[in-house]
């Protein structure tokens, strides 16, 4: 963890929050209280930052130094919110192609998918604000920097970023073993988001109720299911090839 990414100790931590940083998380100790702890919650209180109660024993593997029970982690990026992507780059003239990831939680995969996002002209990649992924060093890393650059929006609900991309025009593409066809019969000619899940449970059935397609990738071999930036990659290159190869 690179120290940049972190910061420790209650009030500085309300300072940040306060200051508008763009807070992944914050571990708090399960039994703290003191005034500034309620201060702490306070201005916590109206924001998506995720505050997960750890013994302070986890926290004190992250930094001896005086953390008072309190650790917070910065985003490397300012994450984006999709209703305001969207209509943009709609004005742009574009033909938007976004991304979503739906409980993928390994950071390498995150940051390859990243890696092919960039290099195939993917708008934005749209994660959940809660039991997810986010952007950190080792993200970073995996991406080879294109998360510098790609947009990440991170999202309080995918089930109302989904529905507002469906009343935006989009079609929303499910990646899924459940699928209805192959992959190459999906059309990603359109305004599109194709939505990669976790590798154990897959797109959650809420967000697949709500897809127009569901396609899969076929699998001939013994292994039942491919490593989900593989898949992402397969799939977002499809639709690179429908959609044409020439840059603007």
């Amino acid at each position: 963890m690179e120290k940049n990414e972190m910061i420790f100790g209650v009030r500085a931590v309300i300072e940040a929050i306060q200051a508008g940083k763009e807070i992944d998380k914050i571990l708090v100790k399960k039994d703290i209280q003191s005034d500034l702890s309620k201060e702490l919650f306070a201005a916590i209180k109206g924001t998506e930052i995720l505050v997960q109660r750890v013994p302070v024993e986890r926290i004190n593997k992250i930094t001896m130094k005086n953390h008072q029970g309190v650790v917070a982690f910065v985003s490397a990026v300012t994450y984006q919110k999709v209703e305001e992507l969207a209509p943009f780059l709609f004005e742009e003239g574009k033909v938007p192609f976004f991304v979503m990831l739906d409980g993928v939680t390994d950071v390498r995969n995150f940051g390859a998918i990243a890696r092919t996002c960039d290099c195939a002209g993917v708008d934005a990649i749209i994660i959940p604000s809660k039991n997810s992924v986010s952007v950190n060093a080792d993200a970073m890393k995996t991406s080879a920097g294109a998360l510098h650059t790609l947009p990440v929006c991170k999202e309080q609900s995918l089930t109302t970023a989904i529905k507002y991309l469906k009343e935006s025009g989009f079609k929303i593409v499910a990646a899924t073993e459940k699928g209805d066809y192959d992959y190459t019969k999906g059309n990603y000619k359109d305004p599109v988001c194709i939505i990669m899940g976790a590798e154990d449970t897959g797109v959650s059935y809420d967000h697949l109720a709500l897809c127009d397609e569901w396609i899969k990738i076929p699998i001939l071999g013994n292994i039942e299911s491919l490593n989900v930036s593989v898949a992402a990659g397969i799939l977002i290159y499809e639709a690179v090839r429908q959609r044409g190869f020439e840059k603007e």
